[in-house]
């Protein structure tokens, strides 16, 4: 059940961002969509993330240049990454205001990195 649940989310978090660079939507609603309750709730009932992909990252992974730091990562280090940057969004963006539209840090690239990421997890999960 939480294996699905998983997957669901990193499912839904891409589409967020898929849709949100088609339609030009702000990083604030980004960031309110974004999701990492299944994460929680996995860690909550101390699921094992190695049944989402057992194994490390490997090259034949990796298909964008800026994933390759990850090549021998565990699919439960890269959850915890995930989980970190989405709760990290949402406390700078709690912190000024309900907005990150003046604030200091490169939120562009906090999301960018974020997507990535989490693409990599989808093409690692899925591939053999």
């Amino acid at each position: 059940m939480l294996k699905k649940q998983m997957i669901r989310e990193l499912r839904d978090n891409l589409n967020i961002f898929s849709n949100a660079y088609k339609n030009n939507n702000s990083p604030d609603v980004m960031i309110d969509l974004l999701n990492n309750e299944a994460i929680k709730d996995a860690i909550k009932n101390n699921f094992k993330f190695r049944k989402l992909k057992t194994g490390t990252i490997e090259p034949h992974h990796v298909f964008d240049e800026r994933n390759k730091k990850y090549i021998g990562w565990s699919a439960d280090k890269l959850i915890d990454k995930i989980d970190e940057k989405i709760e990290e969004l949402k406390n700078i963006k709690k912190m000024n205001g309900g907005s990150v539209e003046k604030v200091k840090n490169n939120i562009s690239l906090m999301l960018s990195n974020l997507y990535y990421r989490m693409k990599l997890l989808a093409d690692f999960i899925k591939n053999k």
